[in-house]
């Protein structure tokens, strides 16, 4: 239902791209999440954000492209809103990708605030992706590029390989801890298993 009143303005942003074989069906199932929370019937419905300057949320069929920059008032609930809607992404993703998750109080006043309140905003980061190894590589390519943009300001860019390899190191570490849980955890033969033969290490990640 329609949130009046809602202590949050939340704004969702990130491309996603598809697999070529996903139809609008079933990016409307798994963007259910979304558009419930919104209020609405269906994707079509919510697709608008709350802005008129904001795109909302898009397909682009010709490049396979779901883009979102989408604004809908809510609360701390949805935090599990858009997990849920990322593992429905995961089913159609061709590739890893970021969504960025905005929180803005909506009941603070900075006018009228005593002067050492602050305002709730606040702010997360979603991966989505086919595999855990494709959310990995772009958790692992974010993370290089807020190293490396903070470290030049002291460093040439040049001086940062340890920097980078250090990183690769800690992320292959977590993909193999990963992999021997998944194995652990594996069904015997004949029993299936996930359709894209398990993870695959990110290409960065030897």
């Amino acid at each position: 239902m329609t949130r009046y009143n809602a202590p949050f303005e939340i704004h969702v942003h990130g491309d996603v791209s598809l697999r070529e074989d996903v139809a609008y069906e079933q990016i409307q199932e798994a963007l259910k999440p979304l558009w419930q929370y919104a209020g609405a019937r269906s994707l079509a419905a919510a697709a608008e954000s709350a802005y008129e300057d904001e795109p909302g949320i898009r397909f682009d069929a010709g490049d396979h492209l779901l883009q979102i920059c989408w604004t809908v008032p809510g609360d701390e609930d949805f935090r599990q809103v858009i997990e849920d809607a990322c593992m429905g992404l995961n089913e159609i993703a061709a590739a890893g990708a970021p969504l960025e998750v905005s929180f803005y109080d909506t009941e603070f006043d900075e006018d009228e605030a005593p002067e050492d309140a602050e305002a709730r905003d606040d702010f997360m980061m979603c991966f989505v992706g086919p595999t855990p190894a494709a959310i990995m590589q772009v958790q692992r390519d974010l993370l290089v590029q807020d190293v490396v943009h903070v470290m030049e300001r002291h460093f040439d860019a040049t001086e940062l390989g340890d920097v980078v390899a250090a990183i690769d190191k800690l992320f292959t570490q977590r993909f193999d801890d990963l992999v021997s849980s998944m194995q652990l955890g594996k069904p015997p033969r004949g029993h299936g298993g996930p359709s894209h033969g398990g993870p695959r290490k990110p290409r960065h990640l030897h």
